[in-house]
Order: structure tokens, then sequence, then C-alpha cells
């Protein structure tokens, strides 16, 4: 769950494997670029003017140099200059503009810092969608589209289901359901932390017509849940804290990621307790629970 091996790139475009040569040819062959303040200036002296703006290969060139990989360095010179694609390839020789390559230098010196990816550019793909994502949320991951995948199999299709998704952090799997079965579906959303739902309450803006479907409610676990919902939930779906105390973690999780969205209690269980001892008083005969 919590490694980003096998994640994809935010709102990736496919390339043919013509265009992705041209990338990594261009990129892999210009000189280095600087980025911030030179830590030995005399701090006393008028600070520097504004470096000009240089191409972007330049730009991506000296930050894999400083130490990102080749791809990540791409998906934020892609982020800062609003290209993509082969849209991309031809910007390539373009100069930035003061502004874009200050966007860029500052994403590239927080990637540096060890902040994850996802992170620094504000938003990540999950599915068919793309999300805003920041601290306050978990990062979207791959083997959670997974627990999308089966939860849709289970989907009644003689009825509008009512989907529940516990904890539901960016919204990734409340919305995921309310775009594959718009306009036959109602989902419930629930998360105990405000900032969390703030996300969320974003991305169900970003989603446009089915998200209307998607109601979202603050409270812990099913103390959230609307009361005439007992009985009535065709489909419960959570991906909870399991994390244990005791668990190791790579740093761009435990350093970074909201620590409750991680860790339940001294066993790391203790949240996927509370989620199945409560799911039977709220699922209608027949219903299904489906936990990461």
């Amino acid at each position: 769950m919590l490694e980003m091996k096998g994640s994809r790139p935010p709102r990736a475009k496919p390339l043919d494997a013509g265009t992705r040569n041209r990338i990594e040819t261009q990129e892999g062959s210009a000189g280095n670029a600087s980025f911030g303040s030179d830590p030995s200036a005399d701090p006393e002296s008028p600070p520097p003017a504004p470096a000009a703006p240089v191409p972007w290969r330049q730009l991506v060139a000296g930050a894999i140099a400083a130490g990102l990989e080749p791809a990540e360095a791409r998906w934020i010179g892609e982020e800062a200059s609003g290209c993509e694609g082969a849209d991309w390839v031809r910007e390539l020789d373009q100069p930035s503009t003061v502004r874009t390559q200050r966007s860029f230098d500052e994403m590239v010196e927080r990637r540096l810092a060890g902040e994850p990816l996802q992170y620094v550019l504000g938003h990540w793909a999950f599915r068919d969608l793309d999300l805003l994502v920041d601290r306050r949320v978990l990062i979207p991951r791959p083997e959670t589209e997974w627990v999308v995948e089966a939860a849709l199999a289970l989907v009644p299709a003689d009825r509008a289901p009512t989907v529940v998704d516990l904890g539901t952090g960016s919204g990734a799997i409340a919305l995921s359901f309310a775009r594959a079965l718009w306009p036959r579906v109602r989902v419930v959303a629930t998360d105990v932390s405000p900032a969390a739902l703030a996300v969320a309450r974003a991305n169900v803006a970003g989603l446009g017509r089915p998200g209307t479907k998607v109601e979202l409610h603050e409270g812990d676990w099913f103390d959230a849940l609307p009361p005439e919902l007992e009985g009535e939930v065709d489909l419960l779906v959570s991906n909870p804290p399991y994390v244990a105390p005791t668990d190791e973690l790579p740093p761009e999780v435990a350093d970074w990621e909201p620590a409750g969205a991680l860790v339940p209690g001294p066993t790391g269980l203790e949240a996927l307790g509370t989620v199945l001892a409560g799911a039977a008083t709220w699922l209608r005969a027949g219903g299904w629970v489906v936990c990461e």
C-alpha cells in the first residue's frame, strides 16, 4: 500500500515510442541549471537580479543533475509549463518565463527536500480522475484502485445502489463510484478530519455532474452516517488506517502523510475492526463490505 511503485504520472497522456525517445534524448543532452539562492552569498548584500529565463530542457537537465529522476523532472516541467506529451516535446527548446522558471525551481527544491512528488505537483491520477492532493490527505495509490474495481463488480444491477465510503480522505473511492455509476447511485462519504473533507469537497466540485451524487459528512466512522441509511447500504467500502506504530514506513510516507490516516492505534487493526463490527447494522440484506 504505502510505497508508490507502479503509480502513474498525473494527467499523463499516452506517448508513442518516437515521442518518448525524443523526450529522453532532449532532456538528457542539455547542460545544468541551478536552483535557489547561493548559501555563501553575503546576507547584507543586495539580492541578485533574477536569472534570465532559460530553455526548459536546460532546466530539466539541471534538475536531473541535482538528483531528480528524469521522469519526475519531466512531470515537474510539464506542471510548471502547462504543457504535456507532444506539446511538452515542442516546448523543450522554448525559453521559460520568469514566473514559470520560479515555479519549476520551487517544485524541484521541494522534491529534493524529500516532499512526495504528488504533493509537490498538487494533484495525482486515480483511475480516470485527477485529484487534488496535499498534506491533509493520503496520496491515492494503485492498490486502492484495485479495491474500487473489486467493489464495482459487486454493485447490484437491479436498482440504484447506495454506496458508503468510510474515511474518504481525498474522496478517491467515493468519486470513482459516482463517476462509474452516475446517475444511478447515491454515494455517502465520511471523514473525521475537517481538513481532509475540505480536500474531498474540492475534488467533488471538480467532478462535474457526477459530483452531485456525492454527500460528504464529518464524523467518526459510522457516527457520521445519516440515520436513515441504517440497513439500506448496498456497498460499504473503506481504506482505513492499518499501520502499527512499530511498522517501518518509507520517509516519504512517515514524514509527510497525515499520521491519523496511517496509524489507528497500538495494533494497526483498530479502525478495520470498527468498520467490520459496524457493517452489519448498516448493510441491507445481501450487501457487501470491501476494505483495503
